[in-house]
């Protein structure tokens, strides 16, 4: 279980002006970003419920998520 929180701010504090840029003016990013808050409440929801889920869908779910952090990543830089 993971009660780590993943947001886009909490990982990334040295770009937050830049973060809320973006989404405001990079309708790319922030339909990423979006995607990615999504499926990092969903996780974080499936590890803290402790609710049984396939293994590989949860794992899917988690490699999603980091590929998207990735591209935001490189996106912000």
């Amino acid at each position: 279980m993971s009660d780590l929180d993943h947001s886009l701010y909490t990982d990334f504090p040295e770009y937050r002006e830049r973060i809320h840029s973006l989404k405001l003016e990079d309708p790319v990013f922030a339909s990423k970003a979006t995607e990615y808050h999504k499926l990092d409440h969903s996780v974080r929801g499936l590890e803290m419920a402790c609710l049984s889920v396939s293994n590989d869908c949860f794992r899917d779910m988690k490699m999603r998520r980091l590929r998207l952090k990735d591209e935001l990543f490189r996106m912000l830089q």
